[in-house]
């Protein structure tokens, strides 16, 4: 079933339109707040984002540049809601990344025609999302967005799965701090190269309680994913 992610802090029109695409075959993700909306993106992978501009905490405006931004989601068409009905408006909201943007208050079957032709496009444009990648005895599944090693689960945050996954996808080649700033954070985003360290020693810890340590260190360049032995930092 395809999962729509709906991002509205107004309680009345949330349900509204929870109610309206359920009835159309679709399946529903309500987030209020805009500095979850991130992490439940990332959690449940929507086929389409229903994006208020006006969120408390951050705007949608804002979230619609992150979301682009960031390789894993960049692909998720964004249909921006909101009341702002300015040429000069929707201008901003397409050039921040958005597919399409809607004036509230808006026509339900409109919307719904909307939404229709905006995944058609992207099911047309994008190749399918691979569901599962593995190397030697670690596996992810990009589904339920968890990592088995030997078939035990492994518990790890977003940074490091997002880092796994390019590792793993890519076995063998070496990555760079600044390649995996820019592929995991995306650009635009500063965050200090040694950084990347942190998370790779927190992958390490989680990973190898079941297995080798495949994560290999080039001295002075970066990472990569190898069943050679790792070589020390």
């Amino acid at each position: 079933m395809t999962t729509i992610m709906i991002v509205e802090d107004e309680q009345a029109i949330s349900v509204l339109l929870k109610y309206n695409l359920e009835k159309a075959g679709y399946k529903t993700v309500c987030v209020a707040h805009g500095n979850r909306v991130l992490s439940a993106v990332e959690k449940h992978l929507p086929a389409l984002i229903l994006l208020d501009w006006m969120l408390p905490e951050i705007s949608g405006l804002e979230l619609c540049k992150l979301i682009r931004n960031n390789p894993e989601l960049k692909n998720i068409p964004i249909i921006m809601l909101t009341a702002k009905g300015q040429e000069e408006d929707k201008v901003n909201g397409l050039s921040a990344g958005a597919d399409d943007y809607v004036t509230k208050p808006f026509s339900v079957p409109e919307l719904l025609a909307r939404i229709k032709t905006n995944l058609r496009r992207v099911s047309t444009t994008t190749a399918p999302i691979k569901k599962e990648y593995s190397f030697m005895d670690i596996r992810i599944n990009m589904v339920e967005k968890k990592v088995f090693r030997n078939d035990v689960y492994v518990q790890i945050g977003p940074t490091e799965f997002r880092i796994l996954k390019l590792l793993i996808s890519n076995p063998r080649q070496v990555f760079s701090r600044e390649d995996l700033l820019k592929e995991v954070w995306g650009n635009n985003v500063y965050v200090e190269p040694r950084t990347i360290d942190v998370h790779i020693r927190r992958l390490r810890k989680a990973l190898n309680d079941y297995g080798p340590d495949y994560i290999r260190t080039i001295r002075s360049t970066g990472y990569s994913i190898d069943d050679k032995e790792s070589l020390a930092q």
